[in-house]
């Protein structure tokens, strides 16, 4: 996104009226499910199928996860295609079918009725997942342009689709028996789906665009990205088979080696477009995103115990949900949020500052939003996922409510400085 410079790249990239309200949507959703985890402490030292966890889990997956990617895929995927987006109005209808729906489906989880409204919260997030495929498929499509990282984006969002197929299909065989056995069988399915197939997969082929550009590396290897893109999915395809004829606990070390090799390879990709990079001094922003490829190895390490575990019948809640905690509040929140203050300034600075560049003096993206209170956030988010991390692992209350409460400060100010970009005046700083 910083890299469309020029006008004719810039000329490209999607409107703010599409992109912004994704942003917005996600901001304030991190904040209520910071919220509600701090109100609902007590859910995190009992099962993982409790409805307050299923809640914050939900709403951090679609509400905040989903929703900030979708909004940054559909400004940067004309970047990265050398197009345009094949359609605004699918954009609109994406982000509307998605507003109405996540919060129905959350709250339906919540308060634990499952009827109509899950229901049709399911239905209205499948349809704004289908028209966000639609609108990727076509703006490849018609450009002509395939590259590795517009391929990542497109088989993501089809896994996006069919994970969350699988949960409406979950939602309503609470009511009508669809599927051979409980819901609560086919969880696993549902999730590590939408971890791998859809985030893990995003953030890899998004990222290995991003990080190179805000570096302004040398850095280019698509052997290697094609090479994680195999071993992302071959491991999926593998675990599903696993997972539908039930093999042994044993052979699932397989695909998660298969996943652990991508991610040591995207790593490794990272660390070379770090060490050749031409700007030498990196930005807060920019360390956090980092961190949180190191991040990915956590919750790796909780899913081999888990395994282990297995194979001992001896099954742990703690563990489960340190695992999930990992991931969403973990290296998805840090990449999101060093990510966030990377495009955000730039698109409302090409708002609102496009036409007059090089013709008056006009600020930087980066003076859009406050360093000071990025670095307060970064901190108090640290100390947080740390604080709640132990609460969960040692299912201590006070702990966790002391994370909690750190971690709603990080939203806090997080929605504090999204705000102040987005209510930048010119000449304003």
């Amino acid at each position: 996104m910083i890299a469309a410079s020029n006008d004719s790249t810039l000329s490209k990239t999607t409107t703010h009226k599409v992109v912004l309200p994704f942003y917005i949507y996600a901001a304030i959703s991190f904040l209520v499910a910071t919220a509600l985890s701090f109100i609902s402490s007590e859910a995190f030292t009992q099962h993982y199928f409790h409805p307050h966890t299923l809640a914050v889990t939900h709403l951090m997956t679609l509400g905040w996860g989903t929703m900030i990617i979708l909004g940054a895929s559909h400004q940067l995927l004309p970047v990265l295609i050398e197009g345009r987006l094949f359609s605004n109005a699918l954009a609109y209808l994406s982000f509307a079918f998605a507003a109405v729906g996540i919060p129905l489906l959350v709250c339906a989880f919540y308060t634990f009725t499952i009827n109509w409204q899950a229901q049709a919260g399911a239905i209205l997030i499948n349809a704004a997942v289908v028209s966000f495929l639609i609108n990727v498929a076509a703006s490849i499509s018609e450009s002509k342009n395939e590259n590795v990282h517009a391929i990542f984006m497109f088989t993501a969002a089809i896994w996006l689709l069919i994970t969350t197929a699988v949960g409406a299909l979950l939602i309503y065989n609470f009511s009508y028996n669809i599927l051979p056995e409980d819901s609560l069988r086919y969880l696993s399915l549902h999730a590590h789906i939408g971890i791998v197939g859809w985030f893990l997969l995003l953030v890899v082929g998004v990222g290995s665009r991003l990080i190179p550009m805000f570096l302004i590396s040398k850095y280019d290897n698509k052997k290697l990205l094609w090479r994680i893109f195999i071993l992302l999915n071959l491991g999926l395809v593998i675990f599903i088979l696993f997972f539908v004829y039930s093999l042994a606990p044993l052979l699932y070390l397989l695909p998660v080696a298969l996943v652990a090799a991508a991610l040591f390879l995207f790593g490794f990709y990272c660390y070379k477009c770090y060490k050749e990079r031409i700007r030498k001094q990196v930005d807060g922003q920019m360390k956090i995103s980092l961190i949180s490829v190191l991040m990915m190895m956590v919750p790796l390490f909780f899913l081999v115990i888990l395994i282990v575990l297995m194979l001992l019948s001896s099954a742990n809640k703690s563990l489960v949900l340190a695992y999930g905690f990992t991931i969403f509040f973990g290296w998805l929140t840090a990449i999101i949020f060093g990510m966030t203050f990377k495009t955000l300034p730039f698109i409302v600075w090409n708002k609102i500052y496009h036409e007059k560049a090089g013709m008056a003096k006009t600020p930087n993206p980066k003076d859009l939003f406050s360093e000071k209170l990025f670095k307060v956030s970064a901190l108090s988010y640290l100390a947080g996922f740390l604080l709640f991390a132990a609460g969960i692992l040692l299912a201590n209350i006070m702990l966790i409510k002391c994370g909690a409460l750190f971690l709603l400060c990080c939203a806090f100010l997080y929605n504090a400085n999204v705000f102040k970009v987005l209510f930048h005046k010119p000449g304003v700083q």
